[in-house]
């Protein structure tokens, strides 16, 4: 156990972490206004953007970079001073010190090559690989595509129609919250300053007021936006010691987006189409890393068979940060890495039994190469198991059956079955 001073000398290092990085705002920092869009769709498409290195820098940050920059850096070598290198929760919140860092100049870096490099750094790239001689992210996007095309091809799936007004789908996203997540204060609210369809944040879930929402979509927000980015926020602020748990570094944002998608897909929420769009949010950034312009990825996300308000929405997220003739901003490779490192992470868990280790997962917003220090730091009484557990991970029965049943069909190969079976099936 720790002693009493070093635990309040812990959450005195986490209060003014969580304080330092509260003007820090990456997303508000690189998103285009509504203006852009309009002026887009006046040119009828067939223009880039007029996005320079100036257009961001009128945008006001609420904070001075430099100086933000150096009170982390000071703070990083409080909490060596007083905690010591080795401890857990001096490594947790020194990386976090270093990631905030970064983003400070990547947000600084807008509408420059640098912009994409320091995105790289954070978020990655798609040619990058998990080990040698394996696909790389924008591979594995292709690898995935396949299948999704022959579903989205058959008329057996069609997808709900969009018919919800965005007030109508704020009463009924709440609704569901209300059920599901009773103990925990979250309010749908609408919102015209987003980017995407929904955004949520500590504990609110902002939808946008210009879109049309489906039933099936409010259920993926539900336990996307509420269950996780919600959810392992307030777990976060109920943290006795490690407050700082409750907001997310980069790393940590790859982990929350593939605990997202894990869980849209482990609870049938997901769709074809909702996957498809996950790969072609890789695609679309690997088109611009090899080069491509706005108006080049634009058109091919037309021709995937997106609408143009929904090819704009995507390419629009590839170039925020950067410049419409600009490398790519890439967080959105988060989602599908982010998948196969919580998938991957949670497999060897049920393969050694250490699956009650699994639900220290939703503690926080941690980074999945900070799981063994936060496993240390629950052994040892400095974090707190989490408040608000979803279903999926509270009975970890069904989980583990259906994580072990999938290595075993994964352990062989079914090619002769399968070619018997193809007669069968007119």
């Amino acid at each position: 156990m720790f002693d009493a001073q070093l635990m309040a000398n812990t959450r005195e290092l986490s209060d003014r972490l969580v304080q330092l990085q509260s003007p820090i705002r990456i997303l508000d920092a690189v998103n285009w206004d509504r203006s852009i869009k309009e002026e887009f769709f006046r040119q009828k498409a067939q223009h880039n953007p007029t996005i320079s290195r100036s257009y961001y820098q009128q945008k006001n940050l609420g904070f001075d970079p430099e100086s933000l920059r150096q009170s982390l850096a000071e703070l990083q070598r409080d909490i060596v001073r007083q905690l010591g290198r080795l401890s857990p929760a001096s490594q947790l919140m020194t990386r976090a010190c270093r990631e905030y860092r970064d983003v400070i100049r990547l947000i600084e870096a807008r509408g420059t090559s640098e912009f994409h490099e320091l995105s790289v750094e954070l978020f990655g790239h798609p040619d990058d690989v998990f080990h040698a001689n394996e696909p790389s992210l924008s591979e594995l996007a292709t690898m995935l595509q396949s299948p999704l095309d022959s579903l989205l091809a058959s008329d057996a799936l069609p997808e709900e129609k969009k018919s919800i007004s965005a007030s109508e789908a704020v009463a009924r996203l709440q609704a569901q919250l209300d059920l599901s997540m009773p103990d925990v204060d979250v309010q749908v609210m609408l919102s015209d300053g987003i980017v995407s369809d929904a955004a949520a944040g500590s504990d609110r879930i902002k939808l946008n007021q210009d879109v049309l929402f489906s039933q099936r979509e409010l259920d993926i927000l539900e336990v996307h936006e509420g269950w996780i980015h919600v959810g392992t926020t307030q777990n976060g602020l109920k943290q006795p010691y490690l407050t700082c748990l409750s907001k997310g570094t980069p790393s940590a944002t790859i982990t929350q987006e593939g605990l997202a998608v894990l869980t849209e897909v482990i609870t049938l929420r997901s769709t074809p189409r909702r996957l498809a769009k996950l790969v072609q949010r890789i695609h679309a950034v690997a088109l611009a890393a090899d080069g491509a312009e706005f108006v080049e990825v634009y058109r091919n996300c037309l021709e995937q068979g997106m609408r143009p308000e929904e090819s704009y929405t995507l390419t629009q997220r590839v170039f925020r940060g950067s410049t419409a003739d600009g490398k790519p901003f890439t967080k959105d490779l988060a989602y599908i890495r982010g998948f196969v490192l919580v998938y991957n992470l949670i497999r060897v868990a049920v393969q050694l039994g250490k699956i009650d280790r699994l639900p220290l997962l939703l503690t926080g917003k941690i980074a999945i190469d900070d799981f063994r220090l936060i496993c240390e730091l629950s052994d040892s009484g400095m974090i707190a198991q989490p408040n608000f557990v979803p279903p999926h991970f509270k009975d970890l029965r069904g989980l583990a059956t259906w994580l072990s049943v999938g290595r075993f069909l994964g352990d062989f190969s079914f090619t002769q079955l399968e070619n018997d079976y193809r007669p069968l099936i007119p």
